[in-house]
C-alpha cells in the first residue's frame, strides 16, 4: 500500500473515534438538557462513528498493514442553545467528508484502486451524514422555538434505532 494513502487511512481511525467522543459530548449535552430523544440521536452517531472506526481498523488489517492508535483530543465544543450542537454537526461532517475526500484523491494519485472501492461505501456515507445534519439544522430552526414541536422532534429523534453498518455486517 502507498505509504501516503495507509498514513491517512490510518489517521482516519483517529479521526472517527474523535467523532465518537463529538458526538458523546453532544448526547450529553442534551440529556442533561432533558432531551432525550435528541441525546438518543447522538448517541448511536456515536456508536456509528466506532463502527467507522473499526471498518478503517479492519481495513488496514486485512490489507496486511499495522494499526497504530494515536491519541483522541477531548472535544472542546461549549453550547448555549439547541441549535449549536446541530449546526457543529454539520460542519463536522463536512470536515470529515472532506477527509474521506482526501483519501480517495491520494488512492487514485497511487493508483489504488482497492482503496477507492473500499472508499466508495464511505463517500455515500457521508452524503447521508451531510444530509441528516443538514435536516437536523433546518427542523430546528424552523421549531425549535415552539416547546411543543420541540418535544415532538425530541420524541421523533428518541425513536431512532442503531443498526450495524454493512461492511461489519459482512454485506
Amino acid at each position: 500500500m502507498d505509504a501516503k494513502v495507509y498514513e491517512l487511512l490510518n489517521d482516519q481511525i483517529n479521526k472517527e473515534l474523535y467523532s465518537a467522543y463529538l458526538y458523546m459530548s453532544f448526547a450529553d449535552y442534551y440529556e442533561e438538557a432533558g432531551l432525550k430523544g435528541f441525546a438518543n440521536w447522538y448517541n448511536i452517531q456515536a456508536r456509528e462513528e466506532l463502527d467507522h472506526a473499526l471498518i478503517f481498523r479492519n481495513y488496514l488489517q486485512e490489507n496486511a498493514q499495522p494499526v497504530k492508535l494515536l491519541a483522541i483530543a477531548e472535544p472542546d465544543k461549549e453550547f448555549s442553545d439547541f441549535l449549536s450542537p446541530l449546526e457543529a454537526a454539520l460542519e463536522h461532517e463536512k470536515y470529515v467528508t472532506s477527509l474521506i475526500n482526501a483519501i480517495y484523491a491520494a488512492a487514485v494519485e497511487a493508483h489504488d484502486y482497492r482503496t477507492m472501492n473500499f472508499l466508495n461505501w464511505f463517500i455515500e456515507e457521508q452524503q447521508e451524514e451531510e444530509d441528516n445534519a443538514e435536516t437536523m439544522v433546518t427542523r430546528m430552526k424552523l421549531f425549535g422555538d415552539d416547546a411543543k414541536a420541540l418535544y415532538d422532534l425530541d420524541q421523533e429523534n428518541l425513536g431512532r434505532t442503531y443498526s450495524t453498518p454493512a461492511p461489519l455486517a459482512g454485506e
